[in-house]
């Protein structure tokens, strides 16, 4: 760990920072600037039994035994190709999280995980302000925009903005926000408290963060189904994006530091 960087990103999960912004990172370690990726759910599951819902992830990322062992392994590698440190926080992933008094799951459908944060997280979002407040010393940090509603996006950027405020930069939300309305549902078109910029990207750079989503190997036929169909998805989301997008808000780019 560094005692500064160029850029921190905090990515809720061990593969969001990959998939929404790492032709960005690839390009800035590129010519030489330092890079943190903080993943803040990157837990261990407790023992004892799972909710279904968490039991159907498992299943579907062929993970049987130390799941998040080997998506912390997985972010690794992922993170060693675009050239960025990493730190993987203990919280759990909202699958796994249940309510303080009864032990219930907090989220037990995809409804309930792309809904509200429930409102036993207060504590939870104080306390990742806390941690967030002990980073090694930044240029620019950035956080999820929330774009698709995932809870585990939105205590990330509650608690970023409570750390960092005005002086967030914000990224867009992949897959979530290849998905038609969803950027708008947190963004309103023409909104003047927001503004834009977009990150031009090289060929080589898109193909290093299309290596690098590909390293999640449990989790690419959640959103791809094969290397080929990711290949194309990224090339076509960038190409349509003219790079990869982000933004600030009240002030904008010249208040950037």
């Amino acid at each position: 760990m560094r005692t500064h960087y160029d850029s921190i990103y905090l990515s809720p999960h061990l593969d969001d920072a990959a998939l929404s912004c790492g032709g960005q990172i690839y390009e800035q370690t590129a010519v030489g600037k330092s890079v943190l990726i903080v993943t803040l759910m990157a837990g261990d599951p407790p023992g004892g039994p799972l909710s279904a819902f968490a039991q159907s992830l498992h299943e579907r990322w062929q993970l049987a035994t130390d799941v998040v062992a080997a998506r912390r392994a997985e972010d690794a590698a992922a993170c060693r190709i675009l050239g960025a440190d990493y730190a993987h926080w203990g919280i759990l992933d909202c699958v796994y999280r249940t309510h303080p008094q009864d032990g219930q799951p907090l989220y037990p459908t995809w409804a309930d995980v792309i809904g509200a944060i429930h409102q036993t997280e207060e504590a939870l979002i104080a306390r990742l302000a806390a941690q967030m407040a002990e980073f090694p010393a930044s240029s620019q940090v950035y956080a999820p925009l929330a774009v698709g509603n995932h809870v585990d996006h939105q205590v990330t950027r509650a608690a970023a903005e409570r750390c960092f405020g005005e002086r967030l930069i914000y990224y867009e939300d992949y897959p979530y926000v290849a998905q038609a309305d969803a950027l708008t549902a947190v963004i309103p078109p023409h909104s003047p408290a927001w503004q834009a910029r977009v990150i031009e990207l090289t060929t080589h750079g898109i193909q290093v963060k299309t290596e690098a989503i590909a390293a999640f190997v449990s989790q690419v036929g959640s959103f791809f189904t094969d290397q080929v169909d990711l290949a194309r998805k990224i090339g076509d989301f960038t190409a349509l994006r003219g790079g990869e997008r982000v933004w600030r808000q009240n002030g904008g780019w010249e208040t950037a530091v």
